[in-house]
């Protein structure tokens, strides 16, 4: 099989994959409805959880809901073992990331969480799973399948997960009133900084 078809074939799945993720927030909108409106009055940080690509999704996340309004970062679960637990305080919400709801990793730091008082969000694929049934509160993000032929390689869901949480922060962003001002203030450098001040000046 040429590559470009091996491509081709991983696009439309990660695309489909999307859509039916866009299908099924649509038909149970006041299931996210709930958690965003829990997540937009939060008192303290949104603090991201995981391991693997799951953790990898999580950093990412954690960087476009600080840079859009909402205090955040990024705590890798295992490292939450070891000390790191204690950036933690009773206020904040804290979003834990496994596709499968059974990463040992994920799973360990919980008792110690709802001991320190802060409420956790389970972001997984799986509404049964150990994760969802130990979290405080369900953000389900299922997928069918992986985009490669062994349905094994986190890809179609590590896609689906990040693209959910792109517009978790967006919408908490705009429902804050967050502006083009409040993003300057926030990343002054680079070309998007540039472009914020030249307007300014203009």
């Amino acid at each position: 099989m040429k590559a470009t078809k091996i491509l081709e074939r991983t696009v439309e799945s990660e695309t489909y994959a999307l859509t039916n993720l866009t299908n099924y927030v649509k038909n149970n909108e006041d299931d996210y409805e709930n958690v965003i409106n829990i997540l937009l009055n939060a008192k303290g940080r949104v603090i991201f959880m995981g391991v693997g690509k799951s953790g990898h999704v999580g950093q990412k996340l954690a960087a476009t809901f600080a840079s859009t309004g909402t205090p955040s970062f990024f705590v890798h679960a295992t490292e939450a073992m070891h000390g790191d637990l204690g950036m933690i305080t009773k206020s904040d919400l804290v979003i834990d990331i496994s596709n499968s709801g059974e990463t040992k990793e994920a799973l360990a730091p919980l008792e110690a969480i709802h001991k320190i008082g802060a409420s956790v969000i389970a972001l997984t694929g799986n509404k049964n799973s150990s994760l969802a049934k130990q979290s405080d509160y369900l953000l389900l993000v299922h997928i069918d399948k992986e985009a490669d032929r062994f349905n094994l390689a986190p890809t179609t869901s590590s896609t689906a997960v990040l693209a959910f949480g792109d517009g978790l922060a967006l919408a908490i962003s705009e429902l804050k009133g967050f502006t083009e001002d409040n993003f300057g203030l926030y990343h002054p450098g680079g070309a998007l900084g540039a472009r914020l001040f030249s307007k300014e000046e203009g």
